[in-house]
C-alpha cells in the first residue's frame, strides 16, 4: 500500500477496521502490536475516536472497542442499501453475458434474503423476487454463504434436525449431511444446488466477502437445468466468482 499523504487519518480508520474485525474489545497495546504503531500514537487516536463516539473505552477492562458512532455509520450503509445499488449493474452484465437470470443474496439468519434480481429475456420468473427469503440450506446462494462461517456459528444456526426443512424433498436433513455439502463448496469455490428449490432448475453461487472475509452476499445464477450440463457448472461459476470479486473490491472502496 502507497503511503498516505495524510497518515493519522489513515491509522484511524486502520484502528476502526481493526476493531471491528476482533471479537470484543480489545487492549490498546495489542492494537499497536497488530498495526506495527506506535503506543503513543494508538493512544492519541483512540482518545479522539473515543470522544467522537466512533471508539468506546472499557476503563476497568482497559481495552477499547466500537463505540455508537461505527454503529450510527453501519445503520447508515443499510439505510443506503449500497450492496444492491453497487451489485446490480455488475449483475446485469453478468445475467447479459450468460443469457441466465441471477441474483443477489444476503444471511439473514439461517434464510438468504434476495436483494436483487436481474431475469434473463425469454426466462420464466423465480421464486427469487426481491424481499423473498429461502432456507439458506436449500440455495446455492445460502450454501456459498454458510460455507464461508466459522464452525461454531454455523453449528449454532443448525443446532437440530428442527432446523433443516425442504421443498422438493431433496435436502440435507442433518448436520452432518450439511456440512458435507459445505465442504464440497469449499474444495470447489462455488455452490450449487439442482431442483432443491425448483424441480428442473438448477443454481450455481460465489459468496460476495467483505474488508474483513466475512461473507456480504452471494451472487447466484440460475437456469433451466437442460440449458447447462454439469460438466459444464466450473466454467460458469468461474464467470460468477470473477464478479463476485469485483463486487468485494467495490464494497471495499476499491474499483479494478
Amino acid at each position: 500500500m502507497a503511503d498516505s499523504k495524510v497518515p493519522a487519518a489513515d491509522n484511524a480508520l486502520r484502528i476502526l477496521s481493526h476493531l471491528a474485525a476482533q471479537r470484543g474489545p480489545v487492549p490498546a497495546s495489542s492494537i499497536a502490536t497488530a498495526l506495527d504503531l506506535p503506543r503513543s500514537s494508538v493512544y492519541h487516536l483512540l482518545t479522539v475516536l473515543t470522544e467522537r463516539g466512533f471508539a468506546l473505552h472499557l476503563p476497568e477492562e482497559k481495552r477499547y472497542g466500537l463505540g455508537i458512532a461505527a454503529f450510527e455509520l453501519s445503520t447508515g450503509f443499510s439505510r443506503q442499501e449500497p450492496l444492491s445499488r453497487v451489485g446490480q449493474p455488475l449483475l446485469a452484465g453478468l445475467v447479459d453475458r450468460l443469457g441466465e437470470s441471477g441474483h443477489l443474496a444476503v444471511l439473514h439468519g439461517r434464510d438468504v434474503l434476495y436483494i436483487a434480481e436481474e431475469r434473463a429475456p425469454r426466462r420464466p420468473r423465480l421464486v427469487t423476487d426481491v424481499g423473498i427469503r429461502l432456507p439458506g440450506h436449500l440455495t446455492a446462494s445460502g450454501r456459498a454463504l454458510l460455507a464461508t462461517l466459522p464452525p461454531a456459528q454455523l453449528r449454532a444456526l443448525y443446532p437440530d434436525s428442527s432446523a433443516f426443512v425442504e421443498r422438493n424433498g431433496h435436502a440435507p436433513h442433518s448436520y452432518s449431511e450439511l456440512k458435507r455439502i459445505l465442504n464440497q463448496v469449499r474444495e470447489d469455490g462455488y455452490a450449487t444446488e439442482d431442483g432443491e428449490v425448483t424441480s428442473d432448475f438448477a443454481s450455481i453461487a460465489v459468496s460476495v466477502r467483505d474488508h474483513v472475509g466475512w461473507p456480504a452476499a452471494g451472487i447466484a445464477i440460475t437456469f433451466p437445468r437442460g440449458n447447462v450440463p454439469p460438466e459444464k457448472w466450473p466454467q460458469l461459476a468461474a464467470q460468477i466468482a470473477e464478479v463476485a470479486a469485483e463486487l468485494s473490491r467495490r464494497i471495499r472502496g476499491r474499483v479494478a
